[in-house]
């Protein structure tokens, strides 16, 4: 596991898995718990974009820069709930110069897509820490 995502508290916190970490794609996966509930029991809008966020990040950090969100736009198709898992797919459409624009679809365990995600991404001249 890259040393980014070794620091990653919050997606530690969260219980993400990333299952695929390769150059402009990632993705990473998530049980719902109960505590990740809204207050109509369904997942919380938030943590579905923090999957996905997390996702975007690992598929647009790609060498030795730290490259951040510099916006996402999230769409959001249908609920889900306590003890379903989502996994969020990202890939890079284009990159040019230090900007990026990734897709990332978030799926439940069926397939059915949950939330589609476009983020924008701004590689800065600072390297990874540690």
């Amino acid at each position: 596991m890259r040393a980014m995502m070794q620091r990653d508290a919050a997606s530690a916190m969260l219980g993400m898995t990333v299952e695929l970490d390769e150059p402009g794609e990632a993705v990473v996966s998530m049980t719902v718990r109960d505590d990740m509930l809204n207050g109509f029991a369904i997942t919380h809008g938030g943590l579905v974009f923090t999957l996905a966020d997390t996702a975007f990040a690992i598929a647009c950090n790609e060498d030795e820069r730290v490259t951040v969100a510099g916006g996402a736009d999230i769409t959001f198709l249908k609920s889900t709930t306590s003890g379903q898992r989502l996994t969020a797919r990202a890939s890079r459409r284009v990159v040019s110069g230090r900007n990026g624009i990734y897709d990332v679809t978030v799926t439940d365990e069926s397939g059915d897509v949950v939330a589609e995600v476009r983020g924008r991404s701004l590689t800065t001249n600072r390297s990874h820490p540690g």
